[in-house]
Protein backbone atom coordinates (compact mmCIF):
# COMPACT_ATOMS: atom_id res chain seq x y z
CA UNK A 1 0.00 0.00 0.00
CA UNK A 2 1.50 3.58 -0.94
CA UNK A 3 1.55 5.95 1.89
CA UNK A 4 -1.10 8.41 -0.01
CA UNK A 5 -3.27 5.31 0.55
CA UNK A 6 -2.46 4.62 4.25
CA UNK A 7 -3.15 8.30 5.05
CA UNK A 8 -6.60 8.12 2.90
CA UNK A 9 -7.49 4.89 4.73
CA UNK A 10 -6.43 6.87 7.97
CA UNK A 11 -8.15 9.90 7.21
CA UNK A 12 -11.28 8.12 5.92
CA UNK A 13 -12.32 5.99 9.67
CA UNK A 14 -10.85 3.16 8.60
CA UNK A 15 -8.31 2.72 11.43
CA UNK A 16 -8.50 4.98 14.76
CA UNK A 17 -7.47 4.80 17.95
CA UNK A 18 -8.39 2.39 20.89
CA UNK A 19 -10.25 1.86 23.92
CA UNK A 20 -7.89 2.36 27.16
CA UNK A 21 -6.10 -0.37 28.53
CA UNK A 22 -7.85 0.08 32.13
CA UNK A 23 -10.78 -1.18 29.78
CA UNK A 24 -8.77 -4.16 28.07
CA UNK A 25 -7.41 -5.29 31.52
CA UNK A 26 -10.59 -5.40 32.89
CA UNK A 27 -12.27 -7.01 29.77
CA UNK A 28 -9.48 -9.78 29.81
CA UNK A 29 -10.25 -10.39 33.29
CA UNK A 30 -14.27 -10.70 33.14
CA UNK A 31 -14.34 -11.55 29.47
CA UNK A 32 -17.21 -9.41 29.32
CA UNK A 33 -18.11 -7.16 26.38
CA UNK A 34 -20.25 -4.43 25.56
CA UNK A 35 -22.15 -3.39 22.37
CA UNK A 36 -23.22 0.24 21.76
CA UNK A 37 -26.11 0.74 19.69
CA UNK A 38 -26.71 4.30 18.79
CA UNK A 39 -30.08 5.34 18.00
CA UNK A 40 -29.30 8.33 15.92
CA UNK A 41 -31.04 11.65 15.10
CA UNK A 42 -32.99 11.51 19.05
CA UNK A 43 -35.48 8.74 19.49
CA UNK A 44 -38.42 10.13 21.21
CA UNK A 45 -38.53 8.19 24.47
CA UNK A 46 -42.05 9.13 25.27
CA UNK A 47 -44.00 7.19 22.71
CA UNK A 48 -41.53 4.63 23.26
CA UNK A 49 -41.72 3.98 26.97
CA UNK A 50 -45.56 5.54 27.48
CA UNK A 51 -46.84 7.00 30.64
CA UNK A 52 -50.04 5.86 29.66
CA UNK A 53 -51.53 6.46 32.90
CA UNK A 54 -50.93 10.16 33.04
CA UNK A 55 -53.89 11.95 31.48
CA UNK A 56 -50.83 14.75 30.89
CA UNK A 57 -49.66 12.61 27.82
CA UNK A 58 -52.78 12.60 26.26
CA UNK A 59 -53.21 16.18 26.19
CA UNK A 60 -49.65 17.00 25.53
CA UNK A 61 -49.94 14.63 22.30
CA UNK A 62 -53.64 14.77 21.03
CA UNK A 63 -52.64 13.08 17.45
CA UNK A 64 -49.43 11.29 18.55
CA UNK A 65 -49.90 9.77 22.25
CA UNK A 66 -50.00 5.54 21.76
CA UNK A 67 -53.16 3.94 22.01
CA UNK A 68 -53.72 0.75 23.76
CA UNK A 69 -53.91 -1.47 21.02
CA UNK A 70 -50.45 -0.13 19.96
CA UNK A 71 -48.53 -0.70 23.65
CA UNK A 72 -48.40 -3.13 26.12
CA UNK A 73 -47.39 -2.78 29.79
CA UNK A 74 -44.51 -3.17 31.62
CA UNK A 75 -45.59 -1.88 34.67
CA UNK A 76 -49.17 -0.06 36.02
CA UNK A 77 -48.43 2.88 34.69
CA UNK A 78 -45.74 2.55 32.04
CA UNK A 79 -46.01 0.78 28.54
CA UNK A 80 -43.79 -0.18 25.72
CA UNK A 81 -44.60 0.16 22.10
CA UNK A 82 -46.31 -2.64 20.40
CA UNK A 83 -43.18 -2.34 17.51
CA UNK A 84 -41.12 -3.31 20.57
CA UNK A 85 -42.97 -6.56 20.87
CA UNK A 86 -39.86 -8.28 19.76
CA UNK A 87 -38.10 -6.99 22.73
CA UNK A 88 -40.65 -7.63 25.27
CA UNK A 89 -39.30 -10.91 24.94
CA UNK A 90 -36.06 -9.96 26.32
CA UNK A 91 -38.28 -8.25 29.22
CA UNK A 92 -40.04 -11.13 29.62
CA UNK A 93 -36.74 -12.96 30.51
CA UNK A 94 -35.94 -10.58 32.68
CA UNK A 95 -32.92 -9.29 30.98
CA UNK A 96 -34.32 -6.25 29.82
CA UNK A 97 -33.57 -3.11 31.93
CA UNK A 98 -35.34 0.29 31.23
CA UNK A 99 -33.31 3.49 32.52
CA UNK A 100 -35.68 6.28 32.86
CA UNK A 101 -35.30 10.26 32.45
CA UNK A 102 -31.60 10.45 31.42
CA UNK A 103 -30.44 13.69 30.51
CA UNK A 104 -27.49 15.70 31.34
CA UNK A 105 -27.24 20.25 32.97
CA UNK A 106 -27.17 22.54 30.18
CA UNK A 107 -29.03 20.80 27.63
CA UNK A 108 -27.64 20.97 23.84
CA UNK A 109 -30.12 20.57 21.14
CA UNK A 110 -27.81 20.53 18.34
CA UNK A 111 -27.24 17.33 17.00
CA UNK A 112 -23.84 17.47 16.25
CA UNK A 113 -23.16 19.35 19.98
CA UNK A 114 -25.22 16.70 21.70
CA UNK A 115 -23.43 13.44 20.18
CA UNK A 116 -20.47 14.78 21.03
CA UNK A 117 -21.20 15.26 24.78
CA UNK A 118 -22.88 11.74 25.00
CA UNK A 119 -19.94 10.36 23.63
CA UNK A 120 -16.97 12.32 25.56
CA UNK A 121 -18.98 12.35 28.56
CA UNK A 122 -19.44 15.86 28.68
CA UNK A 123 -22.57 18.81 29.65
CA UNK A 124 -23.66 21.89 28.44
CA UNK A 125 -20.25 23.08 29.78
CA UNK A 126 -18.43 21.60 27.29
CA UNK A 127 -17.28 18.10 26.01
CA UNK A 128 -14.26 15.87 26.74
CA UNK A 129 -11.26 15.87 24.45
CA UNK A 130 -11.38 12.01 24.21
CA UNK A 131 -14.32 9.20 24.05
CA UNK A 132 -16.08 8.65 27.65
CA UNK A 133 -14.01 5.03 27.39
CA UNK A 134 -10.98 6.41 27.35
CA UNK A 135 -10.09 9.80 28.78
CA UNK A 136 -9.88 8.26 32.24
CA UNK A 137 -7.47 5.47 30.75
CA UNK A 138 -4.78 7.62 29.84
CA UNK A 139 -2.39 5.66 32.47
CA UNK A 140 -0.78 2.95 30.48
CA UNK A 141 -0.58 -0.50 31.24
CA UNK A 142 0.80 -3.19 30.16
CA UNK A 143 -1.05 -4.76 27.19
CA UNK A 144 -3.67 -7.21 26.86
CA UNK A 145 -3.96 -9.78 23.56
CA UNK A 146 -6.56 -8.47 21.99
CA UNK A 147 -7.23 -8.64 18.34
CA UNK A 148 -8.67 -5.45 18.18
CA UNK A 149 -9.67 -3.06 21.12
CA UNK A 150 -12.78 -1.71 19.38
CA UNK A 151 -14.39 -2.30 15.92
CA UNK A 152 -17.31 -0.11 15.07
CA UNK A 153 -19.62 -1.60 12.32
CA UNK A 154 -21.18 1.24 11.30
CA UNK A 155 -18.07 3.79 10.88
CA UNK A 156 -18.94 5.77 13.50
CA UNK A 157 -15.59 6.70 15.49
CA UNK A 158 -16.03 9.75 17.87
CA UNK A 159 -16.56 7.90 21.02
CA UNK A 160 -13.76 5.95 20.69
CA UNK A 161 -11.34 9.03 20.52
CA UNK A 162 -8.05 8.12 21.71
CA UNK A 163 -4.43 9.14 21.83
CA UNK A 164 -3.41 5.89 22.70
CA UNK A 165 -4.47 2.66 21.38
CA UNK A 166 -6.05 1.02 17.95
CA UNK A 167 -9.92 0.94 17.04
CA UNK A 168 -11.03 -0.54 13.81
CA UNK A 169 -14.16 0.22 11.51
CA UNK A 170 -15.45 -2.83 9.84
CA UNK A 171 -18.47 -2.75 7.55
CA UNK A 172 -18.30 -5.84 5.93
CA UNK A 173 -16.13 -9.00 6.78
CA UNK A 174 -15.72 -9.79 3.27
CA UNK A 175 -14.02 -6.19 2.52
CA UNK A 176 -12.26 -6.32 5.85
CA UNK A 177 -10.17 -9.71 4.57
CA UNK A 178 -9.23 -8.05 1.01
CA UNK A 179 -8.27 -4.71 2.69
CA UNK A 180 -6.31 -6.91 5.37
CA UNK A 181 -3.85 -8.45 2.29
CA UNK A 182 -2.62 -4.75 1.13
CA UNK A 183 0.88 -4.72 3.25
CA UNK A 184 1.78 -1.53 5.14
CA UNK A 185 5.40 -0.71 5.96
CA UNK A 186 6.25 -0.78 9.73
CA UNK A 187 8.80 1.45 9.25
CA UNK A 188 9.70 4.57 7.20
CA UNK A 189 12.78 6.60 6.41
CA UNK A 190 10.45 9.80 5.91
CA UNK A 191 11.29 13.01 7.96
CA UNK A 192 8.17 13.82 8.32
CA UNK A 193 7.42 12.84 12.51
CA UNK A 194 3.81 12.87 11.53
CA UNK A 195 3.90 10.22 8.80
CA UNK A 196 6.25 7.93 10.75
CA UNK A 197 3.70 8.17 13.65
CA UNK A 198 1.08 7.29 11.46
CA UNK A 199 2.90 4.29 10.12
CA UNK A 200 3.74 3.22 13.29
CA UNK A 201 0.54 3.06 13.77
CA UNK A 202 -0.11 1.26 10.64
CA UNK A 203 2.27 -1.65 11.33
CA UNK A 204 0.28 -2.10 14.26
CA UNK A 205 -3.43 -2.02 12.79
CA UNK A 206 -2.02 -4.57 9.82
CA UNK A 207 -1.15 -6.70 12.41
CA UNK A 208 -4.17 -6.74 14.10
CA UNK A 209 -6.34 -7.23 10.90
CA UNK A 210 -4.15 -9.61 9.76
CA UNK A 211 -4.99 -12.13 13.11
CA UNK A 212 -8.66 -10.92 13.10
CA UNK A 213 -8.58 -12.09 9.32
CA UNK A 214 -7.33 -15.52 10.16
CA UNK A 215 -9.84 -16.34 12.39
CA UNK A 216 -12.69 -15.13 9.72
CA UNK A 217 -11.13 -17.15 7.18
CA UNK A 218 -10.48 -20.44 9.79
CA UNK A 219 -13.41 -20.55 11.72
CA UNK A 220 -16.95 -22.68 10.78
CA UNK A 221 -18.07 -20.06 7.97
CA UNK A 222 -21.31 -19.59 10.24
CA UNK A 223 -23.38 -17.22 8.40
CA UNK A 224 -25.68 -15.57 10.87
CA UNK A 225 -28.76 -13.92 9.66
CA UNK A 226 -31.15 -11.04 12.02
CA UNK A 227 -33.85 -9.88 9.60
CA UNK A 228 -34.27 -6.19 10.93
CA UNK A 229 -33.13 -3.83 8.29
CA UNK A 230 -29.49 -2.23 8.56
CA UNK A 231 -29.07 -2.80 12.59
CA UNK A 232 -30.07 -5.94 11.94
CA UNK A 233 -26.94 -6.60 9.54
CA UNK A 234 -24.81 -4.97 11.77
CA UNK A 235 -25.40 -7.10 14.43
CA UNK A 236 -25.29 -10.12 12.75
CA UNK A 237 -21.65 -9.28 11.60
CA UNK A 238 -21.48 -8.74 15.70
CA UNK A 239 -22.35 -11.97 16.19
CA UNK A 240 -20.05 -13.44 13.10
CA UNK A 241 -17.31 -11.84 14.84
CA UNK A 242 -17.57 -13.16 18.46
CA UNK A 243 -18.53 -16.90 17.10
CA UNK A 244 -15.42 -16.69 15.14
CA UNK A 245 -13.49 -15.49 18.70
CA UNK A 246 -12.51 -12.23 17.62
CA UNK A 247 -11.87 -10.82 21.11
CA UNK A 248 -12.93 -7.73 21.86
CA UNK A 249 -14.32 -5.81 24.80
CA UNK A 250 -16.17 -3.02 22.57
CA UNK A 251 -18.54 -3.16 19.50
CA UNK A 252 -20.27 -0.21 18.01
CA UNK A 253 -23.38 -0.21 15.69
CA UNK A 254 -26.26 2.34 14.83
CA UNK A 255 -29.20 2.55 13.15
CA UNK A 256 -30.40 6.08 11.41
CA UNK A 257 -33.59 7.94 11.32
CA UNK A 258 -34.82 8.97 14.68
CA UNK A 259 -35.36 12.83 13.93
CA UNK A 260 -38.87 12.32 13.45
CA UNK A 261 -39.84 16.08 13.51
CA UNK A 262 -42.93 15.02 10.86
CA UNK A 263 -45.03 12.28 10.10
CA UNK A 264 -43.40 10.24 13.41
CA UNK A 265 -46.06 7.63 14.02
CA UNK A 266 -44.87 5.42 11.12
CA UNK A 267 -41.68 6.24 11.10
CA UNK A 268 -41.04 5.94 14.52
CA UNK A 269 -42.96 2.39 14.57
CA UNK A 270 -40.87 1.17 11.90
CA UNK A 271 -37.87 2.40 13.43
CA UNK A 272 -38.92 0.50 16.94
CA UNK A 273 -39.66 -2.66 15.21
CA UNK A 274 -36.14 -2.76 13.77
CA UNK A 275 -34.63 -2.05 17.02
CA UNK A 276 -36.55 -4.38 18.12
CA UNK A 277 -36.15 -7.09 16.12
CA UNK A 278 -32.58 -6.51 15.70
CA UNK A 279 -31.89 -6.81 19.74
CA UNK A 280 -34.22 -10.12 20.39
CA UNK A 281 -32.30 -11.74 17.81
CA UNK A 282 -28.97 -10.59 18.66
CA UNK A 283 -29.77 -11.92 22.04
CA UNK A 284 -30.98 -15.57 20.84
CA UNK A 285 -28.29 -15.72 18.33
CA UNK A 286 -25.58 -15.25 21.61
CA UNK A 287 -27.73 -17.68 23.65
CA UNK A 288 -27.07 -20.49 20.94
CA UNK A 289 -23.37 -19.83 21.17
CA UNK A 290 -23.18 -19.20 25.19
CA UNK A 291 -21.79 -15.60 24.86
CA UNK A 292 -25.04 -13.63 26.03
CA UNK A 293 -24.23 -13.59 29.83
CA UNK A 294 -21.21 -11.87 29.05
CA UNK A 295 -22.77 -9.38 26.69
CA UNK A 296 -23.60 -6.16 27.66
CA UNK A 297 -25.88 -4.13 24.91
CA UNK A 298 -26.68 -0.70 25.97
CA UNK A 299 -28.64 1.90 23.47
CA UNK A 300 -27.72 5.89 23.47
CA UNK A 301 -29.10 9.00 21.50
CA UNK A 302 -28.13 12.74 21.21
CA UNK A 303 -31.25 13.97 23.41
CA UNK A 304 -34.71 13.14 23.76
CA UNK A 305 -37.79 15.05 22.01
CA UNK A 306 -40.51 17.38 23.42
CA UNK A 307 -43.13 16.04 25.21
CA UNK A 308 -45.64 18.45 23.38
CA UNK A 309 -46.22 17.10 19.64
CA UNK A 310 -45.56 19.93 17.16
CA UNK A 311 -47.55 21.02 13.47
CA UNK A 312 -46.57 19.06 11.01
CA UNK A 313 -47.35 15.44 13.72
CA UNK A 314 -43.88 15.15 14.46
CA UNK A 315 -41.76 16.33 17.67
CA UNK A 316 -38.63 18.30 18.20
CA UNK A 317 -35.40 18.12 19.74
CA UNK A 318 -35.94 17.50 23.62
CA UNK A 319 -34.14 16.69 26.78
CA UNK A 320 -34.73 13.50 28.74
CA UNK A 321 -35.30 10.23 27.53
CA UNK A 322 -34.85 6.86 28.40
CA UNK A 323 -32.76 3.93 27.23
CA UNK A 324 -32.39 0.32 27.45
CA UNK A 325 -29.38 -1.99 28.60
CA UNK A 326 -29.82 -5.87 28.15
CA UNK A 327 -28.00 -8.96 28.77
CA UNK A 328 -27.96 -12.66 30.56
CA UNK A 329 -26.02 -10.64 33.47
CA UNK A 330 -28.63 -7.83 33.52
CA UNK A 331 -31.42 -8.12 36.35
CA UNK A 332 -33.93 -6.60 34.17
CA UNK A 333 -36.98 -3.93 35.28
CA UNK A 334 -37.49 -0.24 35.29
CA UNK A 335 -35.05 2.42 37.16
CA UNK A 336 -34.92 5.78 37.92
CA UNK A 337 -37.70 7.60 37.80
CA UNK A 338 -40.00 8.91 34.75
CA UNK A 339 -39.79 12.94 34.17
CA UNK A 340 -42.90 14.80 35.38
CA UNK A 341 -45.09 15.63 32.96
CA UNK A 342 -46.87 18.91 34.67
CA UNK A 343 -43.09 20.62 35.14
CA UNK A 344 -42.16 20.99 31.31
CA UNK A 345 -39.96 23.89 30.80
CA UNK A 346 -40.37 25.25 26.87
CA UNK A 347 -42.06 21.38 26.50
CA UNK A 348 -39.42 19.71 27.62
CA UNK A 349 -38.80 17.09 30.33
CA UNK A 350 -36.05 17.73 33.05
CA UNK A 351 -33.78 14.70 33.36
CA UNK A 352 -34.16 12.62 36.27
CA UNK A 353 -30.30 10.98 36.33
CA UNK A 354 -27.22 12.00 34.78
CA UNK A 355 -26.69 9.72 31.96
CA UNK A 356 -23.00 9.47 33.19
CA UNK A 357 -24.16 7.64 36.15
CA UNK A 358 -24.62 4.87 33.66
CA UNK A 359 -21.46 5.15 31.90
CA UNK A 360 -19.68 5.02 35.61
CA UNK A 361 -21.82 1.58 36.30
CA UNK A 362 -20.62 0.12 33.28
CA UNK A 363 -17.01 1.09 33.89
CA UNK A 364 -17.14 0.47 37.55
CA UNK A 365 -19.49 -2.74 37.79
CA UNK A 366 -19.24 -4.32 34.50
CA UNK A 367 -15.45 -3.67 33.85
CA UNK A 368 -15.00 -3.95 37.65
CA UNK A 369 -12.69 -0.29 37.33
CA UNK A 370 -13.69 1.16 40.54
CA UNK A 371 -11.40 4.20 40.05
CA UNK A 372 -13.14 6.02 37.00
CA UNK A 373 -13.92 9.49 35.60
CA UNK A 374 -17.65 9.34 36.13
CA UNK A 375 -17.31 8.52 39.62
CA UNK A 376 -18.92 11.29 41.37
CA UNK A 377 -22.41 10.14 39.46
CA UNK A 378 -22.20 6.77 41.35
CA UNK A 379 -25.86 5.91 42.32
CA UNK A 380 -27.55 3.62 44.33
CA UNK A 381 -30.33 3.80 41.71
CA UNK A 382 -28.39 1.40 39.37
CA UNK A 383 -27.19 -0.74 42.34
CA UNK A 384 -28.88 -3.70 41.54
CA UNK A 385 -28.74 -4.14 37.76
CA UNK A 386 -26.75 -6.93 37.46
CA UNK A 387 -27.77 -10.66 38.54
Amino acid sequence: MHRRDILNSLLSGLILPLVPLKIASAAAKTGRRIVLIELSGANDGLNTVIPFANDRYFDLRPNLAIEPKDRFSISNSLALHSALTNLGNVWERGELAVIQGLGYPGANRSHFKSIALWETGGDGSGSGKTGWLTEDMEELGAAYDFDAHGISLDGGMGIFTSQNGVWLSMTSAEQFKRLSKSTIAAKSTSQNPALEMLLTRAAALNSSMERITNKLSTSRGRNFKIRAGDLGRQLSLATTLIAAGIDTPVLKVKIDGFDTHEDQSWRHQRLLENLGRAVSGFAQQLRKIDQWDNTLVLTYSEFGRRAVENSTNGTDHGTAAPHFMAGGAINGGLYGTHPSLSALIDGDMQFTMDYRSVYEWILSQWFEIESNRFKEYRTDKLNSLMV
